[in-house]
């Protein structure tokens, strides 16, 4: 299957820009049994089933852009992605080690070069190598000896001097709003640097619906990394390589996917993300004819498509995506590519909003 089949033409002012606030007042395009409803999130308990699992991936956005200074004046700016090192589970960023990040300008830089954060010249980032020519450097974050930043580990030093990392098509700088409303409500592990969108739309009120409904709810990590939202540039989608992320599943949402089976529930990931930990995670064994999961943690590169189909997830809340995105043809593995484009389309003419702060969709 070709790259190209997965483009449609979104015009520009689709492209949300600011956050729908409440978070629950965003639009929701409920598409069922070949019908569309056009609805909000705060009526999504309305379109579950007592006894449904709803996964939630409780990741944490880190302020992962940074703006610095070379010696010389020569501004640089740095987005971090991701220990150099992977393989731990979310959380075991290493402290202070170094990780991997997205320099501009990066040509110009040394090894072993030192610069200071614009945000406080007392924490420092050190320049140590790019394996790759075209690619992320691989740098250090830490405070200046004799500072009380010295020591401090890499969450601590980002939220000092880092900035939400919104991306690109979001046309303005980040705001100290965007540092509540680019975060889930329940975001608990730091690791991500970009958020897991579906979950933005979630609020306290939406979460007490869903429990008064009889909707049981379970807890992944998935650390969003930026490969997330990049187009693939494969002609074919079987020559992509797919991103490499952290995840970790729980035995309490192993558990609770096997309680969900076995009262006849389905399963229902908010997101990609937490689609992609599941679908990592899909078992042998089998209830009703639909996966278990198998508690654990690691890296996955899982790419899901048409012809790859979910074995664990029964539907998906997610938000519109960018053409030709693994994204968008994880969305078209629940229902096939030609039907998601056609629900896209009919999305751009409902005048849904798209992307990051955009408006949400469900699948069942």
């Amino acid at each position: 299957m070709l790259t190209d089949e997965f483009d449609f033409h979104l015009p520009a002012e689709r492209i949300a820009q600011e956050a729908v606030w409440p978070r629950d007042a965003a639009r929701l395009f409920f598409h069922t049994g070949g019908r569309d409803r056009h609805l909000h999130v705060r009526d999504l308990a309305s379109l579950l089933a007592p006894g449904d699992l709803i996964v939630v991936n409780n990741t944490k956005v880190l302020p992962a852009r940074v703006r610095a200074h070379r010696a010389t004046g020569g501004a640089v700016e740095a987005l971090f992605l991701e220990p150099a090192v992977l393989g731990g589970a979310p959380g075991e960023d290493g402290g202070s080690g170094p990780w991997r990040a997205l320099v501009k300008p990066a040509k110009k830089l040394k090894p072993g070069e030192v610069l200071e954060c614009d945000g406080n010249p007392e924490v420092l980032l050190r320049m140590l190598r790019r394996p790759d020519a075209a690619g992320p450097w691989e740098l250090q974050i830490g405070g200046r000896p004799g500072t009380r930043f010295e020591g401090l580990g890499v969450e601590a030093l980002l939220g000092e001097v880092g900035a939400m990392p919104l991306p690109p098509y979001i046309e303005r700088a980040a705001t100290d709003e965007d540092a509540e409303r680019y975060q889930t409500i329940y975001a608990a592990e730091p690791g991500a640097v970009a958020a897991p969108t579906a979950g933005l739309h979630f609020t306290e009120e939406v979460f007490a619906g869903l429990s008064e409904r009889g909707v049981e709810r379970a807890e992944v990590t998935l650390h969003v990394g930026a490969g997330t939202f990049l187009p693939v540039t494969a002609s074919s989608i079987d020559d992509h390589q797919m991103h490499s992320e952290r995840f970790s599943l729980p035995g309490a949402a192993a558990d609770a996917v096997r309680a969900c089976r076995e009262r006849g529930g389905r399963v229902i990931p908010i997101g990609t993300t937490a689609a992609r930990v599941l679908e990592s995670c899909a078992a042998e064994e089998t209830v009703g004819g639909r996966a278990l999961v198998n508690a654990r943690s690691g890296v996955t590169d899982i790419f899901l498509h048409p012809g790859s189909p979910p074995r664990v997830c029964d539907g998906l809340f997610t938000n519109f995506h960018l053409p030709k995105s693994t994204l968008l043809m994880l969305v078209a593995a629940f229902m096939g590519k030609d039907e998601v484009l056609d629900l896209y389309q009919r999305a751009i003419d409902s005048e849904y909003r798209f992307y990051s702060y955009g408006d949400a969709m469900l699948l069942i």
